[in-house]
């Protein structure tokens, strides 16, 4: 039995979700998203709560259960309050700015990198070592802030590179004489 996929999503006021076939919608104030649940799975909406139950009791059914449950709860956050992931830039002369839809980054390369922000994410640098990536869609912002890391990872020894606000480097001591 999924523990997960027992529990209701419960919707905040001013949320909606509507369900045609496998897909579900949800609207809320910050946007609309959608999810298309496999067929091992039934979806029902009752007022301010959705649910699903598996459809059977093979493996696949179960699994999908709880996937599909932590899915509709993700759309349902998004929506209400949107997902956020914030990088911060060690290094000496390393930095960021927005220009328009343009995330210029100055990461010691003898260019600097300009990163496109694609639509439906917000990216902000309040400070030239500070940079939020915040939108609707938990798996693009998460794949956004990815991305943007990539270019620069921490590195081990003095902890240059772009990495995730609460990320912990592991630190190595440098070569002894």
């Amino acid at each position: 039995m999924s523990r997960i996929g027992k529990k209701a999503v419960e919707l905040a006021s001013g949320v909606s979700a509507s369900v045609s076939g496998q897909t579900i919608e949800v609207k809320g104030p910050k946007g609309t998203r959608s999810f298309k649940a496999s067929d091992d799975v039934t979806i029902t909406v009752d007022g301010q709560s959705v649910s699903v139950e598996p459809r059977g009791k093979s493996k696949r059914a179960r699994q999908q259960w709880g996937m599909t449950r932590t899915m509709i709860a993700n759309l349902a956050t998004g929506v209400t309050e949107g997902f956020k992931k914030e990088l911060e830039i060690n290094g000496v002369g390393y930095r960021a700015q927005m220009q328009g839809k343009t995330l210029k980054l100055a990461l010691g390369y003898s260019h600097d990198v300009n990163f496109e922000v694609p639509d439906g994410i917000t990216v902000t640098a309040a400070k030239p070592t500070e940079i939020t990536v915040e939108g609707i869609d938990q798996q693009l912002v998460g794949q956004v802030a990815a991305n943007i890391r990539a270019w620069r990872k921490p590195e081990p020894y003095k902890g240059k590179g772009i990495k995730y606000k609460d990320e912990y480097i592991f630190r190595k001591e440098g070569k002894k004489k």
